[in-house]
Order: structure tokens, then sequence, then C-alpha cells
């Protein structure tokens, strides 16, 4: 894509994976409009960084599952930028850990809403500003391997990730012909401040059953998210791309 006022909006992009994306997409050339629901990321910190790679910066409060609130974020953002999103990256997200007999209404609903109501809420605003400006776009997904595997105690997380998988597929047929390529990043196990309170011993864990015995860092899946709105990817949509090391690829072989 051209260089020429494009900017992008991330979801969820203040803290973990969405602030690596965000700030990559920065050094990339990119202006970037971040929205976030609490400010543990410091999404004033957030803004000095993408500044100081040289790109505007447009980060405001917008909780993902709400359209009334996504419809105030993308047209402030687009007033601000001047044109509209060249790129969305669907980042925002919420994980609840528990037994399907123990998991609470409220939880379900509050995962469900933000992780897969908001990807079709923020998609939905989103292509309709491309679709208006006339220059197409690129939409990416932050899907998850457990959208490919069943775990325990993530009825809800996985549940609303695989309905990202194919909201991507369904969105790609109806957005292609408008230019707009939609794809989903799925990553495996990534090592974020997150997993590292919950798991002290996360990364040896995890990279001992991994292919490629490491554990994921969120350069990993900011790098596949650069990948997908580059020109290198211009034909390539409805597709879910694993960043797993191959965690999710290997069988549960008995030898």
């Amino acid at each position: 894509m051209s260089a020429d006022n494009r900017w992008a909006v991330v979801t969820g992009g203040t803290s973990g994976i969405g602030r690596e994306i965000a700030t990559a997409l920065a050094r990339d050339g990119w202006d970037i409009a971040v929205s976030y629901l609490d400010e543990d990321g410091q999404p004033e910190q957030l803004a000095r960084d993408i500044a100081a790679a040289g790109r505007r910066a447009f980060v405001a409060a917008c909780d993902a599952g709400v359209a009334q609130q996504i419809d105030t974020f993308f047209d402030d953002a687009a007033r601000y930028f001047d044109s509209a999103p060249r790129l969305l990256v669907n980042n925002a997200g919420v994980q609840t850990w528990s037994p399907l007999l123990h998991l609470a209404e409220a939880d379900w609903d509050r995962v469900i809403r933000t992780n897969l109501k908001g990807c079709f809420l923020n998609t939905q605003k989103a292509a309709r500003l491309m679709i208006a400006a006339g220059r197409g776009g690129c939409i990416v997904n932050i899907g998850s391997g457990c959208s490919k595997i069943a775990f325990p105690n993530l009825v809800d997380y996985s549940a609303s990730k695989a309905g990202v998988d194919q909201l991507t597929r369904s969105a790609a047929m109806e957005l292609g012909p408008h230019r707009i390529t939609v794809n989903c990043v799925a990553p495996g196990a990534i090592e974020i401040a997150r997993t590292r309170q919950e798991s002290p011993d996360y990364g040896s864990t995890w990279s001992r059953i991994t292919p490629l015995r490491r554990v994921g860092t969120p350069t990993d899946v900011a790098n596949a998210v650069l990948f997908l709105c580059s020109e290198r990817a211009s034909f390539i949509t409805g597709q879910t791309l694993g960043v797993d090391g191959g965690i999710f690829t290997q069988p549960n072989w008995p030898y």
C-alpha cells in the first residue's frame, strides 16, 4: 500500500500483542489509531512511542463490543487523519479460565461480545469506510490456535476464536470485490507479561512441546501482520496463518 496518508486501526492495542503490532506498524510507516478499554496499558506512553517512530497517533478509549462507541472512535479517527483507514487489526480480546460446568453466563457473554462480536462490529465499520473511499484495504483478525484444538477450561474463548476463523472467510468472500483482503493470524503459545504472571514457567513448559522448541513473542505475531498487510500478500485472502512454532500442526502421536 502507498505510504501516502495511510493509517491503521489496532483494537485493544495498548498492551501485549496489540501494543507490539501498533508500534511495529508505526515503524513500518503507518499512522496508528488505537482503541483500548482500560488504562493499565499506558495509552499516553503508547502515543509517545508511535510519535517517536515518526508517525501520528490517535489513541482513545473504546469498548470493542459496543457499536456506538466503535462508530464514534472510527469517525473521530477518520477526521483526525482526514481519510479512511487502510488497515484494521482486530486484536481486542479477553479470556476466562473456567471448566464448562462452572463457567458463568456473564463471562461467556463478555468473551463472545469482545472477541467475536467486537471483530464483527469493527470489521463492518472499517469496511464501510474503506468501500466509501474506494481505495481498497486490509483487515487482519487475531485468532488463536484454540480454534483448531480443543482446550479444557477455555470453552468460551475457543468458541469465540473459532467464530473469528469463519467470520474471516465469510468477510473475505464478500469484501474481495471491493479490493479488501481479510485474513487471520492464529498465535500459539506467546509469552507476554500476562502469561508469565499466570504461569512463571510458561516459557519452559510450552517450549518443550513446541516443534521449534521455543515459545512465541509478540514480535512473531506482529511480523505476520506486517506481511499480510503488505503488497507481498495482496493475493492472499480468507486465510488463517498459524504463528505457533508448529504446535497446533503436530498430531497427538503415541510413538
